[in-house]
């Protein structure tokens, strides 16, 4: 920048990349580190299962395996099945619960990225130890 533009130009573009950069320090930690990849994997690889088990089985104990996803991602989505007992009274359609699945993974995986960013940032700021110190 120059020194000729106005003060608000600046700040607007300043504004503007610091605005990028968190949303990408976000989607960063919610889904390209190792941790959160894993467990994201886990949370689909359950709710994949579960969309597939209808058409290799059938019978009454069918839904059960709902149970799982629900449980991979149990502290956000107690919240969302709270939702959904005081909105429906227990009668809520399939898609809030899947969309709260899905949303409650991704909170997790933001949360459980953050947890892991603070561990590796500790574990790096303790210098390098040698046989002296």
């Amino acid at each position: 920048m120059n020194s000729t533009q106005p003060n608000n130009a600046r700040t607007r573009r300043t504004d503007r990349t610091d605005r990028t950069h968190r949303i990408r320090t976000v989607v960063r930690l919610a889904l390209a580190n190792r941790v959160s990849a894993v467990y994201l994997a886990v949370v689909g690889g359950a709710m994949a299962l579960a969309v597939a088990q209808p058409l290799f089985a059938s019978g009454t104990d069918a839904s059960l395996v709902w149970v799982w996803p629900a449980l991979f991602t149990f502290p956000a989505f107690g919240f969302v099945a709270w939702l959904g007992e005081a909105g429906w009274g227990g009668d809520a359609p399939a898609w809030f619960f899947v969309g709260g699945i899905v949303l409650s993974a991704l909170v997790q995986s933001l949360a459980l990225g953050a947890v892991w960013q603070t561990l590796r940032g500790r574990r790096g700021n303790r210098g390098h130890l040698t046989p002296a110190s």
